[in-house]
């Protein structure tokens, strides 16, 4: 049996466990937070994203996790500048063209934002006279930066990003930084 570690990984925080020599204590990482030998991040979330993060002591599981041709929904609420249109939204559900082709149709549902979710520190830039709205997005592939670039693509930046779901695995009520080991 398996065992895999969820954990809600805070913003500007780095998905590796060692830093580059040149910065030398100045930036987070999972060593940080996980304490666990033997664990391994079974996948990516970058620094500027917040949220569900798996980690597993199996490196096959390892590998089926974070292998793309596997196809595990990832799910995310993304906060985005602007209010997101109904045409942009469709665009999302059909697929967006990126410098590196097409991208597979998404689930996009534009949603209020979530009461339950944790301040950012720092908060994200705000514009007095520009709005922000919420989508939730769930793909099945993972370009780099995929998401970041299907919203830009469509007229509306991602400002904040955050992982709830991965398969069948779900942040529910991790707080940032915190994790949940979970045989498998």
């Amino acid at each position: 049996m398996s065992q895999i570690l969820l954990f809600n990984k805070p913003f500007n925080v780095l998905c590796q466990f060692t830093d580059d020599p040149q910065y030398q204590d100045q930036r987070e990482t999972l060593a940080n937070y996980i304490k666990m030998p033997d664990f391994y991040a079974a996948g990516r979330l970058d620094r500027d994203s917040e949220g569900l993060l798996l980690l597993t002591d199996d490196g096959k599981l390892q590998h089926l996790i974070s292998d793309p041709k596997h196809k595990w929904a990832k799910t995310y609420l993304v906060q985005v500048e602007g209010e997101a249109t109904v045409q942009a939204v469709k665009q999302l559900q059909q697929g967006v063209k990126l410098k590196d082709g097409m991208t597979k149709p998404a689930k996009v549902k534009k949603i209020n934002q979530p009461q339950w979710l944790w301040e950012r520190t720092p908060p994200i830039r705000e514009r007095k006279n520009i709005p922000t709205s919420w989508l939730e997005i769930t793909i099945s592939e993972g370009k780099n930066r995929q998401v970041r670039r299907m919203t830009a693509a469509v007229g509306f930046p991602t400002l904040r990003l955050i992982r709830t779901r991965i398969g069948d695995f779900q942040l529910k009520n991790l707080q940032p930084g915190e994790s949940q080991l979970i045989e498998y």
